[in-house]
């Protein structure tokens, strides 16, 4: 099947440089050899694969070619210049796609800019949404929580492949990416916190509590958090306000990319999937739209609590609670759709006999509602 990013990046590479993020085998050398299909004489290189390692640093790939793309080219001394000149200096017509790891995302914070010469896409893992028509939404739902949204272990249906992949995966990006980030001596605390987070989906994450657990300094929990939300093995929901600084300030909610890695009850896994889903609609109207979208939950100062909100110019929008089988709406969902004009209230519940609204609140099949997310 086509990635739901094919069309928009087949469109916009005739007007700029195309610049493909996420985590690792989400399928973007996939969509890149799918898009060079539409192409006559399309060229693809990896910088991991010796040879063509030689030919990038020589510029020496076909002058001919209508289509050039660039494979984990992060990993090259200077890369950022590099791919300013190439881009700069292009025959006439020549599309250009840089793909590779969360890692190129730092190039919009530091070193050369690329501004006006890119659009920026991050891939993101299977959703309910791009699985309309090919899987009943109950079914996708299900197969996410088991299998999570990696096209690999999801497509092979086999929870014995899927272990076998994801016990690789992970031991993969501790021996290779976390090791570029951190020192060697770092590694086993920072795959302590990795086990120590799969049990803390969805809870508010306290840096003074992981430090005491990991025997570490705050600011160096804090420092480890973001090595793994830099490598997209997980992602942080902060909650909402409408000052932004002061959100910033307080705790956010951990979650993995990978929905068959947490550790926890199907509520948990499926409250995992639902924050994957929200994330790439998020994402998906960023990168598409440049719409002012975000991914917030909230959180009163008593303890009211709901799982997701979502915010458009700093305005909420959506407010939504994930429940496995409960159908009867909480308390706190009713408390802040009582107090927030101007946003509708959601329950959205896997295991659902009747949709119906209660008070406000509407009570519908978290896999009906989410195959009708953008993306």
């Amino acid at each position: 099947m086509k990635r739901y990013l094919f069309e928009h990046i087949k469109k916009d590479l005739s007007k700029k440089m195309v610049i493909v993020t996420g985590p690792r085998q989400i399928g973007k050398t996939w969509l890149a050899k799918e898009l060079m299909r539409e192409y006559r004489n399309s060229v693809y290189l990896n910088y991991d694969h010796f040879g063509d390692a030689g030919i990038i640093r020589s510029h020496s790939w076909a002058m001919n070619a209508d289509m050039l793309t660039l494979d984990e080219i992060h990993k090259m001394k200077g890369w950022k210049m590099f791919i300013k000149g190439v881009f700069d200096t292009r025959p006439s017509g020549q599309a250009i796609l840089v793909t590779g790891s969360s890692r190129l995302d730092t190039f919009r914070q530091t070193g050369e800019s690329l501004a006006g010469r890119y659009f920026h896409y991050r891939l993101n893992p299977l959703s309910v949404k791009e699985l309309e028509g090919i899987i009943p939404f109950y079914d996708a739902v299900s197969a996410l929580n088991r299998f999570g949204g990696f096209p690999e272990p999801f497509l092979s249906g086999s929870e014995e492949d899927a272990s076998r992949w994801r016990n690789q995966y992970y031991t993969d990006l501790v021996r290779e990416d976390i090791l570029e980030f951190s020192r060697i001596q770092e590694i086993r605390t920072i795959k302590n916190l990795l086990e120590l987070l799969r049990g803390r989906v969805g809870s508010p994450l306290s840096y003074t509590s992981i430090a005491g657990d990991l025997q570490i300094a705050p600011n160096t929990a804090r420092k480890y958090v973001d090595i793994l939300e830099n490598l997209c093995i997980i992602f942080l929901v902060r909650p909402f306000h409408s000052n932004i600084a002061r959100s910033l300030l307080k705790e956010p909610k951990v979650y993995f990319y990978d929905s068959g890695y947490v550790m926890g009850d199907d509520g948990i896994k499926l409250e995992n999937t639902c924050a994957v889903c929200l994330l790439k609609h998020v994402q998906y109207l960023n990168d598409t739209r440049g719409e002012n979208i975000s991914l917030r939950y909230l959180k009163t100062k008593d303890g009211k609590e709901i799982d997701f909100a979502l915010a458009s110019n700093d305005r909420l929008s959506h407010l939504i609670e994930v429940r496995l089988s409960d159908a009867k709406p909480t308390r706190a969902l009713h408390y802040f759709a009582g107090k927030i004009d101007g946003a509708s209230a959601y329950q959205l519940v896997h295991n659902l006999r009747q949709e119906q609204n209660i008070n406000g609140v509407s009570v519908l099949s978290a896999g009906r509602w989410l195959s009708e997310l953008s993306a």
